[in-house]
């Protein structure tokens, strides 16, 4: 009987392991990301390019400066507004707060669902990232989501004349639904935790 039960044991014990190890299949998902964020840097300075460009009187960047911000093909007047160029740093801004996504998810998630950095005492350790979990990881993509739609939504009143009435009361609510969504979670979390505290005091 002794024998039967170690050897379940054992057999249970190694599917656990096996099971354990499959995190690591989430590995090229995050260096996917990773590649992602290198796109990200090429494009914006690109774009940054271009605004410089743009400023300095060189054709192709007014042009493509001028499709950024009208979506027409620069047929018109080619000049460089204090519009544009406030269109054209939010859209880098944007780029920025959409990389600090990437960050989290990269960072975080490998620290929460597949390995431990061991970053303690590292004077570059994201002050986040000390405690860090599903829950925290999940309310501060919530938030970085949100700062990203906001972005998008000043852009968009900002050039407004270039956008239907349709896009405009879209994006409104879809930004409208990310902070619902934002207070629910936080909520849940918040709900959760506080089951989770009362457990533990009853328990003890």
């Amino acid at each position: 009987m002794d024998i039967n039960q170690k050897t379940d044991k054992k057999r249970i014990s190694t599917i656990a392991r096996f099971l354990f190890l499959s995190r690591w299949l989430q590995l090229p998902l995050y260096l996917g990301l990773v590649l992602a964020q290198c796109i990200y840097v090429f494009h914006f300075w690109v774009e940054l390019i271009d605004l410089l460009g743009a400023i300095m009187g060189d054709k192709e960047s007014l042009k493509h400066i001028v499709h950024i911000v009208s979506h027409e093909d620069g047929d018109g007047p080619m000049k460089i507004t204090e519009t544009a160029i406030m269109l054209v740093v939010l859209g880098l801004i944007d780029v920025v707060m959409i990389s600090n996504l990437l960050i989290m998810v990269i960072i975080g998630g490998y620290e929460t669902f597949v390995s431990r950095m061991n970053l303690e005492g590292h004077p570059d350790q994201p002050e986040w990232l000390s405690h860090v979990n599903a829950s925290v990881l999940k309310i501060k993509l919530a938030t970085a989501i949100i700062g990203i739609s906001s972005i998008h939504l000043l852009k968009t009143f900002i050039n407004a004349g270039a956008y239907d009435e349709k896009t405009l009361i879209a994006q409104t609510g879809i930004h409208i639904t990310f902070l619902i969504s934002a207070i629910a979670i936080a909520f849940t979390d918040r709900l959760m935790s506080a089951t989770v505290h009362a457990s533990t005091e009853s328990s003890e």
